[in-house]
């Protein structure tokens, strides 16, 4: 089928494709495929570079981690595809079929785990969460699975058992035509709008831990190639059985996701530091003048939290604003006692900030609490005190 003409009967009897696999410059072939793997990684490396700080990572870790990912990524690909699909690579003769990269011969599930290792690596050696750095992974997925996929279009790969549904794809060799799921198309529509969903999430939603992210993408990815990966022809299979290996790997990836997506909302884990950096992000890019700092922050940002999140107790919700003990009982503190001015409240001694008293909350400014008032009736008395003593 690598040559075969592609038509789709949805746009009619007219409307065939003869596609190229690949195109020559200076005597060397160009495989379209190999242009969308390399467009998605582009594009995905592009976004993350936007979003770097809001993930609460720096340009210069996005592209260490593309420049260390890609080539692990593409190794593990490989080795996956040759270690379910042994008969073809090894044996006389089929040695050399190993590094013949130019034919094919990648899987998206030996990416990852390659990937993954580079990720692991890295963390290490710069002490980053290695969840931070999956949550950025996961953007990064969606975006090249989406448009690496087209690659199989034009390669007539990765499509699906014969079908009569509207949106058929028609392959003909010669006089014989099939029509198959389109399955390369199912799999990049459920990336876009995983991508999409994802994006939206991150923007509307506070990120309540790392890894959050990450969880989210291989719990939809895992679904999705889930159900398409049955309907596909190419499938690799577990030696002797039935299986497919990457049916089964989504169906176990899916699950596991799923079960710490629901622990971790039940258990209630929040991770204020993920609130404040982005809170301290916001202060420090905004200075006295209202003008604004640019490239900035990004590790100070990370720095001031840490202090923050050692100090402030945050509950289940992970709400930031609560008020202290001598607020909320009215009481009176010890430097009040003694007529000191400025005095430090404990949540600023502690190292707290941002602490919003019950007036603030509800948006009163300027009250005169009951303690307040009555500190001035005691000057008061006390004054007249000192004069009454004065003229005896």
């Amino acid at each position: 089928m690598e040559y075969a003409t592609i038509s789709f009967p949805i746009f009619g009897d007219g409307f065939v494709l003869n596609l190229p696999r690949y195109f020559t410059v200076f005597g060397y072939n160009i495989y379209i495929y190999g242009l969308f793997v390399t467009a998605g990684f582009v594009l995905a490396t592009l976004y993350l570079l936007k979003r770097s700080a809001q993930l609460g990572l720096t340009k210069d870790n996005i592209l260490d981690l593309v420049i260390m990912a890609v080539p692990c990524g593409l190794v593990g690909a490989r080795l996956y595809y040759i270690l379910f699909n042994a008969s073809y690579y090894f044996g006389p003769g089929n040695w050399q079929n190993i590094i013949m990269l130019r034919e094919g011969g990648l899987a998206v599930y030996g990416g990852i785990i390659g990937s993954a290792i580079a990720f692991i690596i890295y963390s290490r050696v710069k002490k980053i969460k290695l969840s931070k750095l999956l949550d950025a992974a996961g953007f990064g997925l969606f975006i090249g699975q989406a448009v690496g996929r087209w690659g199989n279009f034009f390669n007539r790969e990765a499509y699906g058992v014969e079908t009569t549904m509207p949106w058929r794809m028609g392959l003909t060799t010669g006089a014989v035509t099939i029509y198959v799921h389109p399955t390369f198309l199912y799999e990049s529509l459920w990336n876009i709008v995983g991508f999409i969903l994802l994006h939206i999430f991150s923007k509307k939603c506070r990120k309540r831990y790392n890894g959050e992210y990450f969880l989210l993408y291989v719990a939809w990815y895992g679904l999705g190639r889930y159900m398409i990966e049955g309907l596909r022809t190419d499938s690799l299979f577990i030696p002797g059985t039935d299986i497919r290996v990457s049916q089964l790997l989504a169906a176990i990836s899916f699950a596991v996701a799923v079960v710490l997506l629901i622990r971790n909302h039940f258990r209630g884990i929040a991770v204020p530091k993920a609130v404040f950096a982005e809170k301290a992000q916001e202060n420090i890019e905004r200075d006295l003048t209202g003008n604004t700092v640019e490239n900035i922050g990004e590790n100070v940002a990370e720095d001031a939290c840490e202090n923050i999140y050692e100090h402030t107790e945050i509950g289940e919700t992970g709400e930031i604003g609560e008020t202290t003990e001598n607020e909320e009982t009215g009481e009176t503190t010890e430097s009040e006692e003694n007529g000191d001015i400025g005095e430090t409240t404990e949540n600023e001694e502690t190292g707290n900030i941002g602490e919003t008293t019950e007036s603030e909350e509800n948006g009163d400014i300027g009250e005169t609490t009951e303690n307040d008032e009555n500190a001035k009736q005691a000057d008061v008395a006390a004054g007249s005190a000192t004069e009454d003593k004065e003229t005896d």
